[in-house]
């Protein structure tokens, strides 16, 4: 069996922010050389996420209200987390929601999708240079 490591990095500029990280992906399944296997890519801080869902503009807009409504930002003195001075209790719980990691199939030298599934790298306290793990096991 073989295996391949590789790290993304990302520097949203917002506090919140949806990048499709699909084809970054194909692109190491195709540098691994794996033919058939599992692709994991998970998020390597504890405010982000990864996680898969269709690729259109109005179901991002439509996470960031819901997940603001869920856990909004303000006042940050409603999370208890925030008394250690920290202001990014409501991106815990953002990333608690939205998953940590996916898993993928890699069949025939390509991730194995159903129909318009993408893979995104969701940011819920950004601003700083930040990472996930891509690790892709199989012959």
């Amino acid at each position: 069996m073989k295996h391949f490591r590789q790290e993304l990095w990302f520097e949203i500029p917002g506090r919140r922010g949806f990048v499709n990280i699909t084809s970054q992906l194909q692109h190491c399944v195709d540098q691994s050389g794996i033919q058939n296997g599992l692709l994991l890519c998970n998020a390597m801080h504890i405010t982000a996420s990864v996680f898969i869902n269709d690729d259109e503009s109005g179901l991002l807009h439509d996470y960031e209200e819901w997940l603001e409504r869920l856990a909004p930002h303000a006042p940050i003195s409603q999370y208890r987390h925030n008394q250690t001075g920290e202001d990014n209790g409501d991106a815990h719980l953002k990333r608690q929601v939205m998953g940590r990691e996916a898993v993928v199939a890699i069949t025939d030298g390509h991730l194995d999708f159903g129909p318009w599934e993408q893979v995104f790298y969701g940011e819920f306290d950004g601003g700083r240079r930040k990472r996930a793990l891509v690790k892709i096991i199989g012959e």
